[in-house]
């Protein structure tokens, strides 16, 4: 992180000022633009904040009031620690310790606090204006950490739930952490009830997303932990809906590599805290449930979960079908009853909801169609069509960038591979694909 110095004169711009005694770093981040010509993207690499929330600050879009953040601009960007009530920074030149000064380096509380109305009689101008001013932001810091950004951080999360868009996971998921890093140091700042819920709220969220990326790329044990830390953050909230969430995406881990009585039990607990009311939470838990005991061969179960499921798709709301991680669309419904119904060996049913999912959306994502395909190829192989299973799979996983090649896709199209007959005709095909012996 190279500093990016503001000139003198900016700094002595009472509107600057002014923004400083706020701690306004906004302000500050928009003046330096406009009036000293300063690229977002250099005011980002001099402060370590991305450049996209840079001019969102700039723009009057969130605060910052996190100690550590406002010294990393005050080291950055050169500004005196006094103007923005923080200590002397390192780089300052040494001065005069002013009476405030010694009561900061002081450890008796009564001298401390003689020295403080000695400053104060002498006039609110100087060393007692400096104290006031101190307090004043230690009080203002202390308001403020009820929000802690939450605005901006909120927004952020809600940004990552539409997905990948397009985007390698891998990339998706630096993008993820990156933020995290950001996030983290409010988590250490004293919060109010409300304020500590919310922060807990959103940490829980963007950690259950960086896991679900994790699964995907077939990093399983590290989902697990991450969906770990997101069921911790996520009782912390005190939201059973979110908690549940992360519980019924929990059990596709397990569920998607090789353990469905583990997946079962996850997906289980999460139908429990999700309640009986209709909840994107409640519907994902069931469909996972409804996948597990299909592949653990508990047909009856299987096929209840698939009828709860069912029935609380017609009862989510229009908010609850949202198309993101956190909701319950349509076209992901019947992406996992293609999956449950594939596995029960329900085929007319299995390519019905294929079809309704490939319908739902213009352009399903990578990912989505490559798996409703490997679906598609395994109900043709149950069907006794295992040249036409072979082809189906090896055109779709094929067809995939490399970057979507590895997870959950490699694991059923290679599941789907093991269960056809060595004499298969496109079984070599297939093999080619997964890059494999046939």
């Amino acid at each position: 992180m190279s500093p990016a110095a503001l000139p003198p004169q900016l700094l002595l711009d009472p509107r600057v000022s002014d923004a400083l005694a706020r701690r306004d770093v906004g302000a500050v981040f928009g003046l330096a633009h406009a009036q000293a010509g300063i690229s977002f993207n250099r005011l980002s690499e001099a402060t370590g904040i991305r450049a996209e929330r840079v001019s969102q600050l700039a723009k009057g879009d969130g605060t910052v009031t996190s100690l550590p953040v406002l010294e990393r601009i005050a080291d950055g960007l050169r500004i005196p620690g006094r103007d923005l009530g923080l200590a002397e920074r390192p780089w300052e030149a040494r001065r005069t310790p002013t009476p405030v000064q010694d009561r900061e380096d002081g450890d008796d509380p009564m001298k401390r606090r003689d020295i403080l109305r000695g400053a104060l009689a002498a006039g609110l101008a100087g060393p007692g204006l400096a104290a006031l001013t101190n307090t004043r932001h230690d009080i203002d810091a202390a308001l403020a950490a009820d929000h802690s950004d939450l605005g901006f951080w909120e927004s952020t999360a809600e940004r990552y739930g539409y997905g990948y868009h397009g985007q390698a996971p891998a990339n998706v998921l630096a993008d993820i952490l990156e933020d995290f890093a950001e996030l983290r140091p409010l988590l250490s700042l004293p919060q109010t009830v409300k304020g500590r819920a919310s922060l807990c709220y959103v940490t829980g969220q963007m950690a259950g997303m960086a896991a679900i990326v994790l699964h995907d790329l077939g990093q399983h044990r590290e989902a697990h932990r991450w969906f770990g830390t997101a069921g911790r953050a996520a009782e912390q909230s005190g939201d059973t809906l979110l908690h549940a969430w992360v519980l019924g995406r929990e059990a596709m881990v397990p569920l998607n590599y090789g353990a469905p009585q583990a997946a079962a039990q996850l997906a289980d607990k999460a139908r429990f805290l999700a309640g009986d009311q209709p909840s994107a939470a409640a519907a994902l838990a069931s469909a996972v449930a409804s996948r597990a005991y299909a592949i653990g061969g508990q047909r009856e179960k299987a096929l209840r979960a698939v009828a709860d499921v069912e029935t609380l798709a017609e009862r989510l709301s229009p908010q609850q079908h949202a198309d993101t991680w956190f909701g319950y669309p349509m076209q992901k419904h019947h992406v996992h009853m293609s999956q449950a119904l594939t596995l029960l060996g329900e085929t007319d049913r299995a390519y019905e909801t294929q079809k309704q999912a490939l319908n739902l959306s213009r352009a399903p994502s990578l990912m989505t169609r490559a798996l409703i395909a490997i679906d598609t190829a395994s109900c043709r192989a149950h069907d006794g069509e295992h040249d036409e299973a072979a082809r189906i799979a090896a055109q779709a996983y094929g067809a995939l960038p490399e970057s979507y090649r590895d997870g959950l896709t490699r694991t059923r199209a290679l599941a789907l591979y093991r269960t056809l007959p060595a004499d298969t005709p496109g079984l070599a095909t297939l093999a080619d694909a997964l890059a494999i012996a046939s």
